[in-house]
């Protein structure tokens, strides 16, 4: 790719993004982004442009037999439609809801047509994904990879602001919603009465204190909601809590551990627990040593990106737990994710799409 090349692609790139960052996409309402998006590909020619069942949109980027390879990027964002949308420029920088995670790399998708040459010796899709944030539980590319007009071989997954990160450790969830009931009663007369408010709180507590298994586990309280009065012995306590480790058997011990904090601190205190299973994310990874790892990282030396390995939660834990071989790869770099001040670096949108298009080519064209 020329100098160019490189430099009309990414702002074309930017511009897309500017354009879609307008949309909102809260998970599994994501149809506005996918209509936009759809009409991206049809003004670029791409092939098989189609929506799945389940929402995503599919594109095929070069033709082939046999299995294939997936570049995946999801439409949808944390915000819901009452966040004010949109992007705006402030110097090197682009900011808004939603522009690095993952508004960029869906923008990004199409522009690896003039960029990978004509044929490649297997099929590669792309696939605009649908439920990958929040708890839309990674539906849209589970039902992807288990597609029965494709068979897939590999997925790159695209987080836009994750430009350098070689990621290949898939961080699991489990996600509960944990809703306690007690008699209630008045806050004098009644003290003697377990307050769930209290009893909730003990849990939180003993939720962060309790031992953890070896290697990088958190554990989070993200919502609680309850009581009935200042002046009442709290009846109903709902929160919910986020369970993460790196590895499946780490992940396991840890949701086994909480599960007792739960249960024995409600049978010492009376009261009743109902415990819901609202997420879950397979922990997986690829090893370091797999020639898709190992194409990305010199594909970014050659793109003069320092790579490093690292792990997080995303599409790519859908195809680890199906034994499929995934990385997670970035257009730029950007922080404040999943805040209405996020943002992205502009300067490095042309160095991540050509980064990512050699990670292809070399993946691809590599005998195992």
């Amino acid at each position: 790719m020329t100098a160019e090349t490189e430099e009309v692609l990414a702002r074309h790139v930017l511009e897309r993004t500017v354009e879609l960052c307008a949309v909102p996409a809260p998970p599994l309402d994501e149809q506005d982004r996918a209509d936009v998006v759809r009409g991206w590909w049809h003004e670029d020619g791409l092939a098989d442009v189609s929506q799945d069942q389940v929402g995503n949109l599919w594109a095929t980027l070069r033709p082939g037999t046999g299995p294939g390879l997936v570049v995946a990027a999801h439409l949808d964002t944390v915000f819901d439609r009452e966040v004010e949308h949109g992007a705006r420029r402030v110097g090197d920088r682009l900011v808004g809801p939603g522009v690095g995670d993952d508004t960029v790399a869906v923008a990004a998708l199409s522009a690896l047509d003039r960029l990978l040459p004509p044929t490649l010796p297997g099929p590669v899709w792309l696939v605009a994904t649908v439920g990958e944030e929040g708890l839309g539980n990674l539906r849209g590319v589970t039902a992807a990879l288990r597609d029965p007009d494709r068979s897939v071989a590999s997925l790159i997954a695209l987080e836009g602001n994750y430009l350098g990160r070689v990621n290949n450790v898939g961080v699991g969830s489990h996600r509960i919603a944990l809703s306690l009931t007690g008699p209630g009663g008045h806050a004098w007369e009644d003290a003697d009465h377990p307050s769930v408010v209290h009893v909730g709180g003990r849990i939180i507590a003993d939720l962060d204190a309790m031992p953890r298994p070896e290697g990088r586990t958190t554990v989070n309280v993200g919502t609680v909601t309850g009581g009935e009065s200042i002046n009442a012995r709290a009846r109903h306590l709902r929160l919910q809590l986020d369970l993460r480790a790196e590895s499946q058997d780490a992940l396991d011990a840890l949701v086994a551990s909480a599960d007792h904090v739960v249960r024995s601190l409600c049978a010492k205190h009376e009261v009743a627990a109902e415990v819901e299973v609202i997420g879950r994310r397979p922990a997986g990874s690829i090893d370091p040593a797999h020639r898709l790892v190992t194409a990305a990282e010199r594909a970014l030396e050659s793109a003069g990106v320092h790579p490093r390995r690292t792990a997080a939660s995303t599409d790519a834990n859908a195809a680890y737990a199906l034994g499929i071989p995934a990385v997670t790869l970035g257009i730029t770099t950007g922080e404040l994710t999943h805040t209405e001040e996020e943002w992205i670096d502009v300067d490095p949108i042309g160095r991540g799409l050509r980064a990512l298009a050699e990670t292809i080519v070399t993946y691809t064209t590599t005998e195992e």
